[in-house]
């Protein structure tokens, strides 16, 4: 039995991009070569997220303005997904609507209940170019519709609204001077 390489253990880990920096605002290009350098952009997410404990990764997190993410995520009964997707187009986010606890990497040890649908299908490709649909629900569906949001130059405090957009700002704004929420 052949086995494959653990996604991220050839990868470098690079830094991560924090909010505020313009290419997490900012929709992401579509890839256009399907080559080694993708490869190893691919493969360094990996490593990356894997060293910041996440479950999801997009390139503009790594300062990347492509339109690829990674995966290593849970759904709700436990069932792991892990992949990648490059130019993915989010074709069905729809079911209902949960306000659940979501996080970033970009945004370090903050969460706010975000309201993300617990059903979304994205289409794309893998890093040969073949082409790929990943279904996702419940946690799962959330990653899914997070990465898509990255690519698209969204970061989660953008689907909030009122207190709770003020509330995760400030505590970023904190964060990101060195004082405590």
């Amino acid at each position: 039995m052949r086995h494959r390489p653990i996604p991220g253990s050839s990868g470098t880990v690079r830094p991560m991009t924090l909010l505020g920096d313009p290419v997490l605002h900012a929709p992401c290009e579509p890839v256009t070569a399907f080559d080694a350098a993708l490869a190893r952009l691919v493969e360094d997410m990996f490593a990356t997220m894997y060293a910041a404990e996440g479950v999801g990764l997009a390139a503009n997190q790594v300062g990347e303005s492509l339109r690829v993410f990674v995966y290593d995520c849970p759904d709700d009964e436990e069932v792991r997904h892990l992949g990648h997707v490059v130019n993915p187009r989010l074709v069905e986010a729809d079911g209902l609507v949960v306000r659940g606890s979501e996080g970033c990497l970009s945004l370090p040890g903050l969460e706010a209940g975000t309201p993300r649908h617990d059903h979304a299908v994205v289409e794309g490709f893998t890093v040969t170019g073949a082409p790929v649909t990943v279904t996702g629900t419940g946690f799962f569906a959330r990653c899914l519709q997070h990465e898509c949001d990255h690519l698209d130059g969204m970061v989660y405090p953008d689907r909030l609204t009122g207190w709770r957009r003020a509330k995760v700002l400030r505590r970023a704004g904190r964060a990101k001077w060195g004082r405590t929420p």
